[in-house]
């Protein structure tokens, strides 16, 4: 579990296709403190560390995983949000994140609002029903909060506000147009879609 409060950007140092694809990513952790089989959230999805050493610790993604990720996300050199798993005592920042992709959208939009940035995102439509002005949702594993919705020529767009502290501190200042990212819709929609499901099949 994490809170989408990035702690590091890393950089993948070594991307080397084996059975899965076995990323080497460099950061800024003290790893002598990260245990092998710790979870450590990359740019929103949640990965097992499987080997480490002083600045840099390896992760094992399933073609499963590859799949459902943003094209071109694993590749060597690109930087990554990071954040390790919350720990009891910790202090819930954010909003309660799984490190579970619901799918790929595309920002479409990058403008200046005074000294903060509005990015706007197409999300897919089986996401749609679950992005509502002012709910939370995790953007490459940076929980946001939505500002704006909008549901035109059978497409949904939903914008975001970041303020210069996020833009500088995360991967989501090196945002471009036609950029694919990691989305993840906030737990509680989860749950309350799941729960109505199942009403209306009983």
């Amino acid at each position: 579990m994490f809170t989408g409060i990035i702690t590091d950007i890393g950089t993948i140092r070594t991307a080397e296709q084996r059975g899965d694809l076995r990323l080497v990513i460099g950061c800024h952790y003290d790893m002598a403190s990260v245990a092998i089989g710790a979870s450590i959230a990359c740019s929103g999805v949640c990965l097992t560390v499987v080997d480490k050493g002083q600045d840099w610790f390896a992760v094992d993604l399933s073609g499963e995983t590859v799949s459902r990720t943003a094209p071109g996300a694993w590749t060597a050199g690109r930087a990554l949000n990071l954040e390790r798993a919350l720990k009891v005592g910790d202090e819930l920042g954010g909003h309660i994140v799984t490190g579970h992709v619901d799918g790929i959208g595309e920002v479409i939009g990058i403008c200046p609002e005074g000294d903060s940035h509005r990015i706007g995102i197409r999300v897919p439509q089986a996401l749609a029903p679950y992005v509502a002005p002012k709910g939370s949702i995790t953007i490459d594993g940076v929980s946001l909060t939505v500002n704006e919705v909008r549901d035109t020529e059978g497409e949904t767009h939903f914008s975001i506000n970041l303020i210069p502290h996020t833009w500088s501190v995360t991967t989501l200042g090196q945002l471009a147009v036609g950029q694919k990212v990691h989305l993840e819709i906030d737990v509680l929609a989860r749950y309350l879609a799941r729960m109505k499901d199942h009403a209306a099949a009983m």
